[in-house]
């Protein structure tokens, strides 16, 4: 026996339910669960891992899909990946209490975990752990934007935090020797950990001055001990600041 579906229905499952309001009618798009933040974020750039459909909804639920005139009308544009594009990035997520709760919580961890990957202790010269950023961040009440990019508020929590912690945005000028017979090997495997290499020697030993972000000294660190059985030496030198007028995180 044939069921009948009417031809402007489609029915879809587990999804996640971004809508906007637009000219006085609702807009809503179907997106697989998990990926909507990772788009809004930038972690995620194929649009059709997030999309389970380029189809615009009035109501996703009931499968009900928008008229192409008040697409036209309230978007200016019949284009649907620009009009999907331009819901996934102004409309609201639709979820249950509990995955909102949850989402919030994995935003306010990632967003510690840039704070801690970036910033240092100016009196040490040391990066701070992302759970001692974390304490911080709920110390100064620090309330996490499920429509803001991770990085975007991790700027935000660096600027406050200014005023309850010593931290600064910088990277760490290190300068690490060791011995020939493990330069070359170590050299490949500490180059991903690098962000600049300033001045490097290769004589009877390899001798490198570099930039690196604070949240790769403790690999680093870890690497040149255990590979070199203690022989090589790892030092600190000075912090380099990172540009306060640079809004952005890489």
């Amino acid at each position: 026996m044939s069921i009948f579906t009417p031809t402007n229905q489609i029915r879809l499952t587990n999804v996640a339910v971004v809508r906007m309001k637009k000219a006085g009618k609702r807009f809503e798009i179907a997106c697989y669960k998990n990926k909507v933040m990772s788009w809004r974020s930038g972690a995620e750039k194929d649009l059709d891992e997030v999309l389970q459909t380029n189809t615009v909804f009035v109501n996703v639920s009931k499968g009900q899909v928008a008229k192409k005139d008040d697409l036209s009308s309230a978007f200016g544009t019949d284009d649907l990946t620009e009009i999907c594009k331009q819901i996934l990035a102004k409309g609201e997520l639709q979820v249950s209490d509990k995955e909102r709760q949850s989402q919030l919580e994995q935003m306010f961890r990632d967003i510690a975990t840039i704070v801690a990957e970036k910033c240092v202790n100016p009196e040490t010269k040391r990066p701070y752990t992302v759970s001692l950023i974390e304490r911080a961040m709920k110390d100064i009440h620090f309330s996490v934007k499920a429509n803001k990019s991770t990085k975007q508020q991790a700027l935000e929590v660096i600027k406050q935090l200014k005023q309850s912690i010593q931290i600064q945005r910088a990277h760490m000028r290190l300068r690490f020797v060791l011995p020939a017979r493990d330069g070359k090997r170590l050299k490949e495997k500490l180059r991903p950990l690098i962000n600049t290499v300033e001045n490097e020697e290769f004589d009877d030993q390899l001798e490198m001055v570099c930039l690196i972000d604070p949240g790769c000294f403790r690999d680093i660190d870890e690497l040149i001990r255990c590979e070199t059985k203690g022989k090589g030496t790892l030092e600190v030198l000075s912090l380099k600041d990172v540009e306060e007028g640079d809004e952005k995180l890489e």
